[in-house]
């Protein structure tokens, strides 16, 4: 794997970047002349140079110059911000869009042919929009190398957008802490040539070609792109839910309303679960920590999810 941090890594980061210098010289000057000014009334105004103290009248010359100067910077901050924010707003209609999908903890990438992945494929030089959505809390998407941020907020529709203009792969992270494994959620950007992408995009022989033996291998591959292992463990540890280790075919204690009823982790169970995962809670974990993934997995996903759990003795 390779990374390519390049400056000039999308349309947005010239615009980004000059406010940014803008600004940090500004502060630069700022802070090097007033050091500079009171290591010389320090000097000149010390009380070995001056034992009797002298009272100096007030400038109106002086209060007009650090009032005025100050708002101008302020305003040329102001619009060199502007300018880099003001296009990043409204999207090219002929945008290639991608739905990202945030949850706790792990971003889905959607392709409008129906392919699913955990990095983002990208193509080059065109304009490319992501509609954002996240199916619990406030998650952000931030892409460092295209200049580009967003929030992502349960029943808001958002969107970033941006046109990629140099090859390469990029880091892509959740910069709004959204709880115990906000730092897992951790993705790759790959921008590609255009005819490149366009075999990527085109190819339904790539999952297929995955190698997965079994099943319950797929089912694996699955929980791990959806972020299951972020809060269930398989080795009998607790976590935020409870683990997943011995859990097929085994007595579960759920608390439903004020009480409890025992049932067994068959299909049935998982599958119910997984589709409505408040209805009923395993005992000693709280309500509302999971999302249904209602539409979000098919029935063969969910039976290899099943294969898998199966394996874990």
């Amino acid at each position: 794997m390779y990374i390519l941090a390049t400056p000039q890594a999308s349309n947005f980061v010239s615009g980004v970047d000059r406010a940014f210098l803008l600004i940090l010289g500004i502060c630069f000057v700022f802070l090097i002349g007033l050091t500079l000014t009171m290591i010389w009334f320090i000097y000149r105004y010390n009380r070995k140079r001056h034992p009797q103290a002298v009272q100096i009248k007030g400038s109106n010359t002086l209060e007009i110059v650090w009032t005025v100067i100050p708002t101008i910077l302020v305003l040329v901050m102001f619009y060199f911000g502007w300018a880099g924010w003001k296009p990043m707003k409204t999207a090219p209609e002929d945008s290639f869009e991608i739905d990202v999908i945030a949850r706790m903890w792990n971003f889905t990438f959607e392709y409008e042919n129906g392919k699913k992945t955990d990095t983002l494929f990208i193509p080059m030089d065109r304009p490319v929009k992501l509609n954002l959505k996240s199916l619990d809390v406030i998650h952000s998407v931030y892409i460092p190398a295209f200049r580009v941020k967003e929030d992502v907020v349960p029943g808001n529709d958002k969107f970033m957008w941006f046109i990629p203009e140099k090859e390469g792969i990029y880091e892509l992270f959740c910069t709004e802490y959204c709880g115990l494994q906000h730092a897992y959620m951790y993705n790759w950007v790959k921008t590609m040539p255009q005819d490149e992408f366009n075999k990527w995009y085109t190819d339904t022989t790539v999952r297929a070609a995955a190698p997965v033996d079994s099943p319950a291998a797929a089912g694996k591959r699955i929980m791990t792109n959806i972020g299951c292992f972020a809060c269930h463990t398989i080795d009998g540890n607790k976590l935020v839910g409870p683990t997943f280790k011995g859990l097929y075919g085994h007595e579960v204690v759920l608390k439903v309303g004020g009480e409890t009823k025992t049932v067994v982790a068959d299909e049935e169970y998982i599958i119910k679960s997984i589709l409505d995962p408040n209805s009923e809670i395993v005992e000693g974990y709280n309500k509302g920590l999971m999302q249904s993934y209602q539409g979000q997995l098919s029935d063969t996903e969910i039976d290899q999810i099943i294969e898998y759990l199966k394996t874990l003795k």
